[in-house]
Parts: structure tokens; sequence; C-alpha cells
């Protein structure tokens, strides 16, 4: 994500948005709303394997479709909001050329988008920078459904085509997450200090050690065999208890959340919140709160607000026209 800090933390240091963590996250795309009325927040064992709902868009001469492998440029697309009238978000550098970022409407819906001079952008550090820093300044006024990286087409028309073809559903979605954002939250451990905790305060281990150390047999392959599975399955049931105590501080504040699949060893939750706009300093102070409580072992650190890249799931298919 754009010009995003992404310093490694302990507790207190709150990653804001700036595009160096960009790199960390997953490349924006449409989403899955919550289910409608369903104001909970979804547990850790949400798999993203869910099936997400799509869109078959025909392919004929005025229909929309996105500008691939042509030379000739179109309209760039950075998301999607709620409006009637024209408005004007200042000016974008993406594919290397400075141009204005205008709405494109359809019927109280409108594509925030730019003229591109290629149908294809290469995700440089530049051209993310570029879109994120217009998806920020629109989320400043506006809910926005954001488009992925990369989104061109031909012309105007086209976009209007997709915004008419896909109108219920950007409407459903754009009404769930009317004032919501989104926070990410990794969280990764110290696994020896976790580790030589368990030696101390988990009973069995602490007696199997004991026991060994009695009958000298700590060197032997099966005595550390023996210990390394007891620990090994001491540490799952302790990350396990760690990240639900996570879960349940922060479903006060939580409108819902998404599990990622944590990156290495180290990292025991990779998480997407949403929450309410209003709610955002709640949030950050039981972040911190669950780092103070855990600060001598576990690290910290989340990042955003950012539009509901995880919680929107529209793919849109292109299919020919019979």
């Amino acid at each position: 994500m754009p010009g995003k800090k992404t310093n490694t933390f302990a507790a207190k240091t709150r990653v804001r948005k700036k595009l160096a963590a960009k790199s960390e996250r997953r490349k924006p795309s449409f989403t899955n709303p919550p289910p409608a009325g369903d104001e909970q927040l979804y547990m850790h064992k949400v798999s993203k394997e869910q099936d997400e709902p799509h869109l078959s868009l025909p392919a004929s001469s005025g229909s929309v479709a996105r500008a691939e492998g042509s030379e000739e440029g179109g309209c760039y697309v950075y998301g999607i909001i709620a409006g009637q009238s024209p408005l004007w978000f200042g000016k974008s550098g993406i594919g290397g050329e400075i141009t204005d970022v205008y709405t494109v409407h359809h019927n109280g819906m409108a594509a925030v988008s730019s003229r591109v001079k290629l149908a294809i952008l290469d995700a440089t550090r530049e051209n993310a920078l570029a879109h994120e820093h217009v998806v920020e300044r629109v989320m400043n006024t506006h809910t926005i459904i954001p488009m992925s990286f990369g989104t061109v087409f031909r012309t105007e028309d086209d976009i209007r085509q997709v915004l008419k073809s896909i109108y219920p559903s950007l409407r459903d979605v754009l009404e769930k997450m009317e004032g919501k954002i989104e926070f990410g939250l990794k969280v990764t451990w110290d696994r020896d200090k976790v580790i030589e905790k368990l030696k101390r305060e988990d009973d069995e281990i602490r007696q199997f050690i004991q026991e060994l150390a009695r009958k000298h047999l700590q060197s032997t392959y099966f005595a550390r065999m023996q210990l390394g599975r007891m620990i090994d399955r001491a540490l799952v049931e302790r990350g396990a208890e760690i990240v639900k105590e996570i879960y349940d501080s922060l479903r006060p504040v939580c409108v819902a959340s998404r599990d990622n699949k944590p990156i290495g060893e180290k990292m025991i939750l990779n998480a997407a919140f949403l929450l309410e706009r209003r709610k955002e300093a709640e949030f950050d102070r039981t972040v911190n709160r669950i780092s103070d409580r855990f600060k001598n072992i576990l690290s910290f650190r989340y990042s955003g607000p950012w539009p509901p890249y995880n919680f929107v799931n529209i793919r849109l298919k292109l299919e020919r026209a019979s």
C-alpha cells in the first residue's frame, strides 16, 4: 500500500498509511461483504477459499471489457463510489503521465477513473503508489469499493456498461460498507522466549525435564525427541489460546474479521479487521492494550486504515456474446 511505514514494532508503533508496507498486503481485489444483518466478528476459522460471487458480462462491441493485450490506452479505474454529480479528485501519475482523476457515472454509482496511454500497466512501485494515493484521497470523503491494480477499460461507455451490469451488487456492497474501514494486523512471537516460559510454567513439561535431570537422560536421542514433541504440542495450544484472546479482545470494536495465512513460523496471526470509522481510536487503544499485555513475547504490527479490500469480493467474468 502506498507510502506506508514498514518498521517492525513490538507494542505501540502503529503502521499508518504509507506505501512501504504495501508489499506485505494482499493485492487489492473485490471481496465478499459480511452477510446482511450479521454484525458479529467472524472468528479466525473463516476460510479464504470460500466461494466468491461473480458476474458474467457480455463482450459484444458496446459491452464492457478490460483492455487486454491492446497497445492502445483507455480508462483506468481505481474504485467505485456512490454519487450523482461529477467529481474531481486531483491528479494521478499512474502510467507515467499526470492526468485528471474524475468520475464516470451511472444511476447514482460512479467509477473513479483517469486516462492512461497503455492498456496494460507494469506493477512498478511508482504505479502502485499512484493507485493507492488516489484511493486514499477518495477515502477521505467517500466509501470506496477498490478495484484491482491494473483495471483498464477501453472507453467511458464500457465503464458505464459495467456499472449498469453489476448495479444491484454494487449498491448492496456500498450500503454494507458505508462508513467502514479495514485494518491489517500481524502478530509474531519470540519462539525461544515462549519455549522457556513453557518450560517454567507448563506442569507436564517442567516435571518431564526434572525427571530427565534426575535420571541424567537429557542428552539421549529418545529424551530429546519426546521433549521436542511435548514442546511442539504446547506451542500449538498456547498459540491458539493467544489468537483467541486477541480476537475476543477485538470483538467489541469490529464488525468482521478475515484470517489470512501466517507467513513463516514466527507469525501466529495474520488478519484483516473491518470496523466502523468512528471506532478507529478505540481499535487503536485495544491493540495497544493487548500488545502491552504480551510485550515480552509478542510483536504487533498493524496497518491502515484501508478500503475494505478483504471484505468485498466481486469478480468480473468476461464472456463472448453469443
